[in-house]
């Protein structure tokens, strides 16, 4: 040790300040990769770019609403094809987790706008079609009635009633059809109300909601319900076939519907219904389908800045939204959806094997991609989603998606592989490990946003993840013992501090 810095040592003894040992790695080094928006299409990532450089969202949750809305407007018109025998939907199930106030609402406002006024205008074009069947239904039920009351009549009577049985069987053949009247954005409908909705009313949909906790929280999600509606809702990803069977109503199947589900969710709502579920929701691999994204807050960074006097890229954005829309959908007369099949010419299927069979080397005993299995098994399929909606965004439903294409496709789904495996390894770490992982969190993003080193502990057991006492003392051991943060006293003051050598990778 040199003598300037044996002086430098003596003097923070001498203050009180004791010399930070070199930190020590809490667990295998699993940080936040760069988002690879560049693998987006260029109008696309414009369109994103745009909106987060006046919203400052962190930029996986804008693309993830940009994600949404194409899969919405684009998932009726195309299936895609990964191989022989391996085919289905283009619908994306994305899930980010973040706090309250990350803007994803606002996000949704910018990407979902087109969506629901095309909504609306198909509402009101269809109103006469609408207020046409309901009165030919009351007409259809009057004279159902009619008929039902002649055959109790002339039963009663002793005489035949085989003529009014055929005039009922002949009217029940008739009943009007009702219109089918385009409601694509859901939020809080129970799975087998979904599934109605898809049924009877309009074959694709898309549950949109920046509360998370509103749907894997409902009554559809209790103690009792959760396997049936978790495995109903894994059917309509993959695009299957659904029977509903109902005691006190008539059953219904589902055929040809597809489902986009876009969801944000806090941290402690996931890790509830994650551990509510009893290993469900991984064991069904429910969660395994999902895009799932987990970025650095930008809460405490983000400067007013006014709002653009236009919005060119958005507004091309939309244009493309509107024109995939506004595309007829394909759709047989029992109302289920005939999707055009997008195939991967040979170089894209070149692509697609190579990345799939590279995540499959990493999946047995000792690869690094064991402990999310679940996840990894669904991300070549993800990959050929992503790769159909950017074809179908850039080039229509013909021809074939091409290598630029798929490479884009498995980019974007290997970086959100990276963060499931982020989020479900420190999941599975031991209690004390995984709390210390999160109040160092909550650390530095307090130190991040108030330009500080250390954080008084009642602000930690106030607004951190950790409220007990017990576990916060149990988790500093661990931070201490590993050279990160420790307790100290300033005055009356009891703080958390951070090791100087940690806080400049986030200052």
């Amino acid at each position: 040790m040199s003598a300037a810095s044996i002086a430098e040592a003596a003097i923070r003894r001498a203050t009180g300040e004791m010399p930070w040992g070199e930190p020590e790695p809490l667990t295998a080094d699993l940080g936040p990769e760069p988002y690879p928006a560049d693998a987006m299409p260029a109008a696309i990532r414009a369109a994103v770019e745009e909106v987060q450089g006046f919203v400052k969202a962190p930029l996986p949750m804008v693309a993830s609403s940009a994600l949404a809305a194409l899969s919405i407007a684009g998932q009726a018109h195309v299936d895609v094809e990964r191989a022989a025998k391996l085919d289905g939907p283009t619908s994306l199930f994305l899930l980010p987790i973040a706090d309250s106030g990350e803007r994803k609402s606002t996000l949704d406002s910018f990407f979902i706008k087109p969506i629901r006024e095309w909504e609306r205008q198909e509402s009101a074009r269809l109103d006469p079609e609408v207020d046409a069947h309901r009165a030919a239904l009351g007409a259809w039920n009057a004279k159902r009635d009619g008929v039902k009351e002649a055959i109790k009549a002339a039963a009663k009577a002793g005489k035949d009633t085989t003529p009014a049985e055929a005039d009922l069987h002949d009217l029940e053949r008739a009943k009007p059809t009702a219109p089918r009247v385009p409601k694509l954005l859901r939020m809080d409908d129970t799975p087998e109300n979904l599934a109605h909705l898809l049924a009877t009313q309009w074959p694709s949909a898309a549950v949109v909601s920046s509360e998370a906790g509103l749907v894997l929280g409902s009554h559809g999600m209790g103690r009792d319900s959760i396997m049936r509606n978790l495995a109903q809702l894994n059917v309509l990803w993959d695009g299957g076939a659904l029977t509903i069977g109902r005691r006190t109503s008539e059953s219904f199947t589902v055929r040809g519907a597809r489902l986009t589900v876009a969801l944000q969710i806090q941290e402690p709502t996931l890790r509830a219904f994650f551990d509510g579920s009893k290993g469900l929701a991984r064991g069904t691999g429910f969660l395994a389908r999902f895009l799932m994204c987990w970025p650095v807050s930008t809460q405490g960074t983000r400067r007013f800045t006014e709002a653009p006097t236009s919005w060119p890229a958005l507004s091309a954005f939309h244009q493309r939204i509107e024109a995939l829309l506004n595309a007829p959908i394909p759709m047989g007369d029992d109302g289920a959806l005939t999707p055009a099949m997008l195939t991967l010419s040979p170089e894209a299927k070149n692509v697609w094997v190579t990345f799939h069979d590279g995540i499959e080397e990493e999946l047995g005993a000792g690869g690094e991609l064991v402990d999310v299995r679940d996840v990894a098994s669904k991300t070549a399929d993800n990959a050929a989603r992503l790769a159909a909606l950017f074809h179908v965004f850039e080039h229509g439903v013909g021809g074939q998606i091409q290598p630029e294409g798929m490479t884009a496709g498995a980019r974007i789904a290997a970086w959100h592989l990276s963060e499931a495996r982020r989020f479900f390894g420190e999941i599975a770490l031991p209690g004390p490990l995984s709390d210390a992982v999160r109040l160092e969190r909550f650390l530095l993003d307090w130190c991040r946003r108030n330009r500080g080193n250390a954080v008084p502990r009642r602000d930690v057991q106030r607004e951190g993840p950790l409220r007990d006492g017990s576990r916060l003392d149990a988790a500093m051991v661990e931070l201490a013992d590993a050279n990160r943060a420790r307790p100290v006293v300033d005055g009356r003051r009891k703080l958390l501090e951070i090791n100087p050598a940690i806080l400049g990778d986030v200052q």
